[in-house]
């Protein structure tokens, strides 16, 4: 709960720093992630300053497509952003290579995400950069709330 407290406060002060619309310089970038869960991103804007990402996270001989809303905003530097939004996801994995499950058999999950983060767009190179906090709501499968994923993500820019 904590988590969702500090998130919401991060929400309001930087709300107060978007002076400057943000601007894409593209429209479509794929990718890979990095983080607890490796995978691939692709992210579309679908105006300036709204976008919907895709995700697909491998871990625990299991995958977890997550699908998300985003709002992004600039920041006062040329090329950096910062973002929010929200989703859902749905996936698999074996319980018996993960350390926190007591029973070792498979699990199906799907839940609500968030998202918030920095993003920077390179203006010599087609290349994106975003670091992101994704807490993530399991509601069927193995519930609980995952307060600490997040990722580093790397983007080519194809449009």
């Amino acid at each position: 709960m904590r988590s969702i407290q500090i998130l919401m406060l991060m929400f309001a002060w930087l709300s107060g720093v978007q002076s400057v619309q943000a601007q894409e310089d593209y429209e479509t970038a794929v990718g890979v992630r990095f983080g607890l869960s490796n995978g691939v991103t692709i992210r579309h804007f679908m105006n300036s300053s709204t976008a919907v990402e895709g995700i697909a996270a491998f871990r625990w001989r299991g995958l977890v497509v997550t699908g998300l809303y985003e709002k992004h905003k600039a920041l006062p530097t040329e090329g950096l952003g910062w973002f929010y939004g929200g989703g859902g996801h749905i996936g698999f994995w074996n319980g018996d290579v993960n350390p926190w499950f007591v029973e070792d058999r498979s699990y199906i999950v799907i839940g609500v995400d968030f998202i918030v983060g920095l993003d920077y767009t390179f203006s010599s190179e087609p290349i994106n950069i975003s670091l992101d906090w994704k807490p993530a709501l399991n509601l069927i499968g193995y519930q609980g709330l995952w307060g600490g994923s997040g990722g580093l993500s790397v983007r080519y820019i194809l449009d």
